[in-house]
């Protein structure tokens, strides 16, 4: 009888050399989550929310202190787990945004309005809407004080999606920042069923774009044999002529899943329906904090992994930057419905920020980055705003309802108003300096295709100041109709924090953003290792 021998693996398994000060922030996060669910299964009912609440923002908070003091440190930039995380300029800028916002975040979703538990979110998410097992939990006091570690999951994808060094790493972060979002877009307390829509629908179409995302990284590995970026651009620079082929395609297919997460044309018709459907205070974390750390994995993938084939897709891209600032403030102007509103004026600004993303200069970089900071803090107190204004017990959705809300509430509308200026980027508003930002790498250096896209983009900031100043002229110059008035609830200090933080950094960043552009030009620097 014949023995085949085979070849023995090598049995050592050398373990990745940690850096725990660069990812200080992330494990702090995860630790807080990880606390919640404890707090879910053991603490006491009455007392969940209470400390929940509590431990999101201590989370929140000491890793955003952790990450000043600590991981911007020389000592801790560059690559840690096996390069599959890199700790540079871009990843702590972004890092920062996405915790400071997450916090003003936690703040919204906390507020009670009077109830036993946060007011946007049904007492019992797995009950029927309408059903007697709903209205039970309500009588019972029950709350879904599990949507606070939720959030903080998936804030830990969002922290590690701008700072993955391969696409494995950014891959498992796209799924641990989605995951919990598809099961919070579901938890709304009203127009139940609407909001279980928007959850199936954000979770059908986010597997698709995970799928692309997947596809295209198979073929990256399989032209490059590798997945980590700075293999990749290795092997785009060598131009291996055998599989070229897989390039181009693995690219595209990369981005597209990107591009679902900001919502970008033609992949944005998840947008208006998550938007409306779920839970307002969600809608505003989503739309700040998403966007962030999407637009940090879009960064890295294009300036670290592919520059140096960019012409052969960047005309695609260029495409898509123009379709979504077209679409987004066309269909803005035909919504009737607030939320869905400032869910095509969030495609429009995607489409604004992909402009200064396509400059591929440096600062095109740090215009993204402040432009995210400043979209970011004005959209959740938006949303906010919205949560707080009612008719009939129920959030006033519809644009005819705020009719009159000047009248009868003048800080609540002015406060809205003055967001509503910034989204449109009229000066002494952070949206002003943040389309300057934007638009004026992709005119230095964009070429005629980025002096073509700043035009659009133009056209298409006017096209949405119409929307919005057509709102601020309902709220202070048209009568409400016949019946029960607009009223805005009194809100806890949570949302007013919230509230007055997002419009003082929207002030501040309009009327002095020098200090944050310049620290968003010290940190546009990507590390490859």
């Amino acid at each position: 009888m014949t023995v085949l021998s085979t070849p023995m693996l090598a049995t050592a398994f050398k373990a990745a050399d940690v850096d725990y000060g660069a990812i200080a922030p992330m494990l702090i996060v995860i630790a807080g989550a990880m606390l919640g669910v404890l707090v879910e299964a053991f603490a006491p009912r009455r007392l969940r929310h209470t400390i929940q609440v509590s431990l999101a923002l201590v989370s929140l908070v000491a890793a955003f202190v952790v990450l000043v003091t600590v991981s911007t440190q020389q000592a801790h930039r560059g690559g840690t787990l096996a390069q599959a995380v890199i700790i540079d300029g871009p990843a702590l800028f972004l890092q920062g945004a996405i915790l400071a916002m997450a916090a003003l975040g936690i703040l919204t979703m906390a507020e009670k309005f009077g109830g036993q538990g946060a007011d946007a979110f049904t007492p019992m998410g797995a009950a029927v809407p309408g059903s007697p097992h709903e209205a039970a939990a309500l009588r019972a006091g029950m709350a879904t004080s599990e949507v606070f570690p939720l959030t903080l999951f998936s804030v830990v994808g969002m922290l590690l999606f701008p700072a993955a060094g391969d696409l494995l790493t950014m891959f498992v972060a796209l799924e641990v920042l989605s995951l919990p979002l598809y099961l919070l877009c579901g938890l709304a307390r009203r127009r139940r069923l609407l909001s279980q829509e928007a959850s199936l629908k954000y979770f059908l179409l986010g597997a698709f774009s995970s799928a692309f995302f997947l596809f295209g990284a198979a073929l990256l590995y399989g032209y490059a044999g590798s997945l980590y970026l700075a293999d990749i651009a290795t092997a785009v620079t060598a131009a291996n002529g055998a599989l070229e082929g897989l390039l181009l395609p693995g690219v595209l297919l990369v981005l597209i899943g990107l591009l679902f997460k900001v919502g970008a044309v033609p992949f944005h018709s998840w947008t208006p329906d998550v938007y409306q459907g779920a839970p307002t205070p969600v809608t505003g974390f989503m739309a700040a904090c998403t966007k962030v750390a999407a637009f940090g994995a879009i960064l890295r993938v294009v300036y670290v992994g592919v520059e140096a084939n960019r012409w052969d897709w960047r005309g695609g891209v260029i495409a898509v930057a123009a379709l979504t600032m077209v679409v987004g403030a066309v269909l803005s102007v035909t919504q009737t419905d607030v939320k869905r509103l400032l869910a095509y004026s969030s495609i429009a600004h995607a489409g604004f920020i992909l402009v200064a993303v396509l400059s591929f200069d440096k600062t095109g970089v740090s215009g993204t980055m402040f432009y995210l900071v400043a979209y970011g803090f004005m959209t959740i107190a938006g949303f906010a705003v919205v949560s707080l204004v009612r008719q009939g017990g129920s959030e006033a959705s519809h644009l005819s309802q705020w009719a009159g809300l000047g009248r009868n509430h003048p800080v609540v509308a002015g406060v809205f108003a003055f967001l509503l200026l910034a989204f449109a980027g009229i000066p002494l508003t952070s949206g002003f300096a943040a389309k300057y930002a934007a638009f004026s790498p992709a005119i230095s250096f964009g070429g005629r295709s980025g002096v073509a896209l700043v035009i659009i983009g133009v056209i298409c900031s006017v096209i949405t100041a119409f929307v919005y100043v057509r709102l601020i002229v309902l709220m202070y110059f048209t009568d409400p109709p016949a019946g029960e008035a607009v009223v805005a609830e009194t809100a806890s200090p949570f949302t007013t924090i919230a509230i007055t933080i997002g419009t003082l950094v929207t002030l501040v960043l309009g009327v002095l953003p020098s200090q944050t552009l310049d620290l968003a030009e010290r940190s546009s620097q990507f590390l490859v290792r």
